[in-house]
């Protein structure tokens, strides 16, 4: 397993697709990219949507084949990770995705306010000892909202865990999020096809378990 870490780190390297915080002097004032992925690295002013805690690239792959009128970043800590999404997009040859690897606490180093319009949070851990960890709260959300575009990015959010989407559904209006869509079953009501038809690895093995799968779409 080390061994295929080791060769997966070095392949990285060579991916024009990844981008990794050890690549950049944390010293110099801004990431290249900071404000000008459209112009620099897509070459078109469609839409940026972020999926965060990506894993693999399986949701930002998926979404990137279906919309390729949207620019698509996967964001992830784990390089090992990350190695599967980049092979994956390049193969396909997939102009409108990119991957970044960094902690989502350094979001503001990387993109410019305004840059994001969209976020997908795709079965996070839900944290339920600590509010502060979610990746949907106000600290969190924080982050999100100083790159998203003025007058409220979309931020998209599918789990397996009940707590988290009562949480969610239950603070969203106290801390100003607005709540454009919740859905407690996606399995077993009506909505975008989307949320059925893309699974990530984690969600089929939750499907398995029979564990409900829902989803809540707000603007912050």
């Amino acid at each position: 397993m080390a061994k295929h870490k080791l060769q997966r780190f070095a392949e990285n390297k060579t991916f024009g697709n990844l981008f990794q915080h050890t690549d950049y002097d944390r010293e110099q004032p801004n990431f290249p990219l900071r404000g000008r992925w459209r112009e620099e690295y897509f070459h078109n002013d469609h839409p940026i949507v972020l999926e965060l805690g990506c894993g693999k690239g399986d949701y930002t792959l998926a979404l990137a084949r279906r919309n390729p009128n949207c620019n698509y970043i996967g964001i992830d800590r784990k390089g090992a990770r990350l190695w599967r999404g980049c092979k994956d997009a390049l193969e396909e040859q997939l102009a409108n995705v990119a991957f970044l690897r960094i902690t989502i606490d350094k979001l503001s180093d990387y993109f410019a306010p305004g840059e994001v319009d969209e976020i997908w949070v795709t079965f996070p851990d839900p944290q339920l000892r600590s509010e502060r960890k979610r990746l949907v709260s106000p600290r969190f959300v924080g982050y999100y909202k100083a790159i998203m575009k003025d007058g409220g990015g979309v931020l998209n959010l599918k789990t397996d865990s009940r707590e988290l989407y009562a949480y969610v559904c239950e603070s969203a209006d106290g801390y100003g999020w607005q709540l454009l869509e919740s859905v407690e079953d996606v399995y077993q009501e009506p909505c975008d096809p989307i949320l059925t038809e893309v699974q990530t690895f984690y969600e089929r093995m939750w499907l398995t378990e029979g564990r409900t799968i829902s989803y809540v779409k707000m603007r912050v």
